[in-house]
């Protein structure tokens, strides 16, 4: 029969651990492809990951896992960009690591600059020669406490300096990767796409979002649940994206969470997912906009693999 559920991968984590695969997501993958090596039902790859292609990120996902993921099925950090069509004719200004200007063409921008050529044009913007600078060369520990700062530092330090100089709080016309609920909007879209082009005549009313880290994948699934809850009763606000507006209406009822043990998330019981600091009220370190509900930390189900949690979905869907 024709499914009507499918599935949102994280994929760091869940899938993958650094460039192996975790073997648990090839009996995942077992599971969900047929005898003729098709899924048999919809599949969206969402990470918050943007330093590589999609096409590119597609064949790494298709060497890996052994099946055929085509570029349509993989949502990086900047995918849902491509919404924004009011912007694609404009100036854009881009940062980040990768291959910025084929991603930012990729998605639609047509007038790119980057933050080099900036400095190249308007030297006296960037006074600081790192090149001048001694470089002095450590030995190399492991050991020693550790956090990153990804782009939500740099976000940070920005709005911070734009309310000094102007007085008035950085407003934003759309944020992305998870748990913005855009990108989820985005991987909805997606996998009603490709639950058509297979011909699915069912339409697709639960999305199952596979993830290791609270913050982000059990957030986000668990705020695009109460956004589905809200839109149900016409509550929901629209999400500046352009045409996607014209897409909001949906057949999908529920986003349910499933959080996995094997990345960042380790259980300290099972009953919590929230992240063990000792006793210590957990930090939020989601952006500003998102408003911190210590109840959407929890996730639907607690299971130890990607190939439980497929298990665990194909029961409650009668297809075990």
């Amino acid at each position: 029969s024709a499914p009507t559920f499918g599935f949102l991968l994280d994929i760091d984590g869940v899938l993958v651990r650094g460039h192996k695969v975790i073997p648990a997501a090839l009996e995942a993958f077992h599971r969900l492809m047929d005898s003729h090596g098709q899924l048999r039902v919809p599949v969206v790859f969402v990470t918050n990951a943007g330093n590589i292609l999609q096409h590119d990120k597609a064949q790494e996902l298709s060497a890996l896992l052994g099946c055929k993921v085509d570029p349509d099925q993989v949502i990086l950090s900047h995918s849902p960009m491509k919404l924004f069509v009011q912007y694609h004719s404009k100036r854009m200004l881009v940062s980040g690591q990768g291959p910025v200007v084929e991603n930012a063409r990729a998605l639609g921008f047509q007038k790119v600059v980057t933050v080099d050529e900036l400095r190249i044009a308007f030297p006296v913007l960037d006074m600081v020669d790192l090149q001048r600078r001694p470089k002095i060369m450590h030995l190399p520990r492991n050991d020693f406490p550790a956090i990153e700062f990804g782009h939500g530092t740099f976000l940070l330090c920005l709005e911070a300096i734009y309310r000094k100089v102007t007085g008035k709080e950085l407003r934003y016309e759309g944020l992305m990767g998870k748990p913005s609920i855009l990108t989820y909007q985005y991987a909805e879209d997606l996998i009603r796409q490709q639950a058509e082009r297979r011909g699915w005549g069912s339409p697709i009313r639960k999305l199952y979002a596979i993830g290791d880290n609270p913050m982000s994948d059990v957030y986000g699934a668990n705020l695009f649940h109460q956004y589905l809850k809200r839109a149900k009763h016409g509550e929901a606000e629209e999400q500046q994206a352009g045409s996607l507006q014209k897409q909001r209406l949906s057949a999908t009822q529920s986003c349910a969470s499933i959080l996995v043990c094997t990345g960042v998330y380790h259980p300290q019981n099972l009953g919590s997912a929230e992240p063990f600091l000792g006793g210590m009220e957990s930090p939020f370190h989601g952006h500003r906009d998102f408003s911190f509900r210590p109840e959407l930390l929890e996730a639907s189900y607690i299971v130890n693999d990607v190939n439980e949690a497929v298990q665990l979905v194909f029961h409650q869907e009668g297809w075990a």
